[in-house]
């Protein structure tokens, strides 16, 4: 009886597991077919992606004729206002990127159909750059998207910083520095090379987990240039992307402008003034700056005749990195306007190509080899005294000892004071004949 109960109940447990299971398999089949067929429905109402077509051939074709055929619509000086540089200098930047750089080649597709021209992407980075407009704003004129003048204009950026920085953007020369101390011997100022001074650039999508790293002031997230200019805007040195909350003291602790100096590797400055001898060219700064041997700031509150001319004068040479930061923002919109990228390494990439454009247009329209003019100033008493030469140039780096003393002749503050006041007696006699007169 045991053995028979034994097997009824096998039986019966067989049967309402089978049948369980047979049960939840179907049920759970079912759900998997539902989710196929939502997934499926899902897929057709996505939109497909929408090929528009720009007629590529014609943009390039209107492009020609508008700017660069023989007979152009647009004439030279409206070329210049709207590239911001001439048409010679422009067309030197599309050949040479033309040649050297594969993203700038005219390409084809399987079909035998061309691509866009370079004459189409470098104008549309140009725009971008010039105008500061989104990257969808050239799409009707070059006939091409946001994500294809994005890329024209990060493929531009990198090529002109690869194939023209090291000229464009280099240290001064023997022969720069001869010229840079002539031309501030002129303008009263023996031994000085040049101002320096910072500038902002507003970051409009700085991540939100930097923005107190970057704000100060006015609450918005800035990115710092600092930067050196001479008379003609020509910027010498160019230092960018440190967080917006330093101020021009914190900056020069970070900055290499004076790398070239304690290395050893800058050449030697000797010059004059009032009679006395030094061996280190400056800078003429605001009054922010510290009092070192390389700095020379304007008088505060001047008092008399000659403390009021030297502040005058100082304060009218000491502009020429306002000027140049002017230009800057002039010629290239976006660094004027908030910067719209995520990635702080494109947009330092951004600066510096602007500031390498600008020096190579500055280049380009300098007339004689300089864009200055001496005849508003006097040649004064005495003759030049500044000279540049190549002692400073070592084969082998200078010992830890030799970078301290440089540094001690650099921050020497009785120098400064000197160096000052001789300024103050030679400016006077230089110019102090028509106050006299007065």
């Amino acid at each position: 009886m045991d053995e028979s109960f034994n097997q009824a109940f096998d039986q019966y447990y067989d049967y309402h597991f089978d049948a369980a299971f047979e049960s939840l398999n179907n049920q759970t089949g079912g759900q998997e077919e539902e989710e196929e067929q939502q997934q499926e429905v899902v897929k057709k109402q996505r939109k497909k992606r929408v090929v528009i077509e720009r007629n590529r051939e014609e943009g390039h074709q209107r492009l020609w004729n508008d700017y660069f055929s023989d007979t152009p619509t647009y004439q030279e000086n409206q070329f210049r206002r709207r590239f911001r540089m001439n048409k010679s200098l422009f067309m030197r930047i599309v050949d040479r990127l033309s040649n050297e750089v594969q993203y700038f080649r005219q390409t084809q597709d399987v079909t035998g159909r061309s691509g866009l021209s370079t004459l189409q992407k470098c104008t549309a980075a140009i725009r971008v750059l010039a105008y500061g407009s989104a990257f969808d704003a050239v799409d009707e004129y070059i006939r091409l998207a946001a994500s294809t003048a994005r890329l024209c204009v990060e493929n531009f950026v990198e090529a002109i910083i690869d194939l023209y920085g090291d000229q464009y953007l280099r240290r001064p020369t023997q022969d720069d520095l001869q010229r840079l101390l002539h031309l501030g011997e002129i303008r009263g100022f023996p031994g000085m090379i040049g101002s320096i001074d910072c500038m902002h650039w507003e970051w409009k999508n700085c991540p939100t987990t930097w923005k107190g790293q970057f704000s100060r002031g006015s609450g918005k997230p800035t990115i710092v240039l600092e930067a050196v200019a001479d008379y003609d805007l020509w910027i010498w040195h160019a230092f960018f992307g440190l967080p917006g909350t330093l101020n021009d003291i914190n900056i020069l602790d970070r900055s290499p402008v004076f790398d070239d100096i304690i290395h050893g590797q800058a050449p030697q400055v000797n010059f004059s003034v009032n009679g006395n001898p030094y061996s280190m060219a400056y800078y003429l700064t605001d009054g922010i700056y510290p009092k070192w041997a390389t700095f020379i700031q304007s008088i505060p509150l001047p008092q008399g005749r000659k403390a009021v001319l030297f502040a005058k004068t100082q304060e009218a040479v000491r502009k020429d990195v306002e000027r140049a930061f002017g230009v800057l923002q002039a010629r290239f919109a976006i660094v004027k306007n908030p910067a719209r990228c995520w990635d702080i390494l494109k947009i330092g990439k951004i600066m510096r190509a602007c500031i390498i454009l600008h020096n190579m247009i500055v280049e380009n329209e300098r007339v004689d080899g300089t864009q200055f003019d001496t005849s508003g100033f006097q040649p004064g008493e005495d003759g030049e005294s500044s000279s540049a030469d190549d002692t400073f140039f070592i084969d082998t780096p200078p010992s830890i000892s030799d970078q301290d003393s440089v540094i001690i002749s650099m921050r020497d503050k009785p120098m400064h004071q000197r160096l000052k006041r001789d300024l103050v007696e030679h400016i006077w006699r230089k110019f102090g004949r028509d106050q006299r007169n007065n």
